[in-house]
């Protein structure tokens, strides 16, 4: 029986009716279909505060960074769907990556959430270049982070439109862009976890 990868699934934005939340959510019936156990969260539920080391040095790392690196670490892959802030990643998502690479331990153990951790990306937003500058950014943070981040990505562009009204993506290449990120992002996440059994 092939291992039934676990994958954890959240927004860059908690804006309602965010693009990239819906993203988020074709992503979630994709990976969902394809046969992985899906986890979708808010970032919203894990306030921070604005990352900072004299803060962390006198505090140690905030407890909702905690639990977010822990559900991180119990996780065997990770889809993040991004907005595009200005050309680049959108503070929330960034403050939230930044606090989660400090974790080193949790308690006794040894604890590194994001070092060999697979992650699929998307990215949309209303113009025609559907968040690309972003997801740039965002590959190269989450690489410098050690995260294993897979090839196939899926932007979308025109995003007011891009929508039908159950949530799903109207155009074929779009639908197929999905298919492809979610099944790279399953079949790593099971090769590696298969890895770590080992």
């Amino acid at each position: 029986m092939p291992v039934i990868p676990k994958i954890l699934v959240f927004a860059g934005s908690v804006r309602s009716g965010a693009f990239s939340g819906r993203t988020a959510d074709v992503a979630q019936r994709e990976l969902a279909m394809q046969g992985a156990e899906v986890t979708r969260i808010s970032l919203g539920d894990y306030p921070l505060p604005i990352m900072d080391e004299d803060l962390e040095k006198e505090e140690g790392i905030p407890q909702n960074a905690m639990r977010l690196g822990r559900l991180i670490a119990g996780h065997d892959g990770l889809l993040i769907a991004t907005p595009e802030y200005n050309g680049s990643i959108p503070p929330l998502l960034k403050n939230s990556v930044d606090w989660v690479s400090r974790i080193r331990r949790d308690g006794s153990r040894s604890l590194r959430p994001f070092p060999g951790k697979p992650a699929g990306l998307c990215s949309s937003s209303d113009g025609k270049f559907a968040g690309i500058r972003c997801i740039n950014h965002l590959r190269a943070v989450l690489v410098r982070c050690q995260v294993e981040v897979v090839t196939p990505e899926c932007s979308v562009s025109g995003a007011s439109d891009a929508f039908d009204q159950d949530g799903h993506f109207r155009d074929d290449r779009l639908r197929q862009s999905m298919e492809r990120l979610c099944r790279t992002l399953i079949e790593t996440s099971r090769m590696l976890s298969s890895r770590i059994e080992a």
